[in-house]
């Protein structure tokens, strides 16, 4: 029996995973969640074989939930779900610790071959993700903008290209807003920009958000 923890804010998305792993070949035991202060509970409390994670939940960025979750379940292993395209997020995450990356439109049959094969201590990545790893080692000019930044760097650039203030990025991420502004100098001059407004037509013409 495999005890899979699901996060995902949406009822729908929940529902079509279980139905997933109760028609594969893999015996699985769900259990639920659906914000990352939940995950984070239960990943406290209980014991799991397997978190499968979507990147995108309404109180945590999924990168920063995965490094909260190893300081505290190192050996846990995560399987990281996004409706983003593997070049956005994937190499980002696996740097992160996850265990695997898989896209929401994947096949069905893939999830099940994603959760089978972590759980028996290996990784999970598409033959296209696989050259993009290839192509990071061994440095690639044609690197976007972003993928300049750190991952706290991106993690605010994010948020600031959902539209949020300074201000509400320091109260999410507990820093001050001087450090926040800090960040934001970095991302502009980092990314050759010179605004919000560039920064946040960045991130929606890159889908990153």
């Amino acid at each position: 029996m495999i005890k899979v923890l699901m996060a995902d804010d949406h009822a729908i998305v929940r529902k079509g995973l279980r139905q997933i792993l109760n028609e594969g070949s893999a015996l699985c035991q769900v259990e639920e969640a659906v914000n990352g202060q939940e995950v984070l509970n239960k990943v406290y409390d209980g014991v799991f074989d397997i978190l499968v994670l979507d990147i995108s939940l309404p109180d945590r960025n999924g990168l920063e939930l995965v490094r909260e979750i190893k300081s505290v379940r190192p050996k846990l292993p995560i399987l990281m779900l996004s409706v983003h395209p593997e070049d956005q997020y994937a190499i980002r995450a696996l740097k992160a610790g996850v265990a695997g990356y898989l896209n929401k439109e994947s096949a069905p049959e893939q999830l099940v071959q994603a959760i089978e094969r972590i759980v028996a201590g290996g990784r999970y990545i598409s033959p296209s993700l696989a050259e993009a790893l290839a192509a990071s080692v061994g440095g690639n000019t044609d690197a976007l903008p972003h993928e300049a930044l750190s991952d706290r760097e991106f993690t605010v650039l994010l948020r600031i290209g959902a539209g949020k203030s300074v201000s509400e990025i320091a109260d999410e991420l507990g820093l001050s807003v001087k450090t926040v502004s800090t960040y934001r100098a970095r991302i502009l001059e980092k990314m050759s920009m010179s605004s919000n407004a560039d920064l946040i037509r960045y991130v929606i013409d890159h889908k990153l958000v």
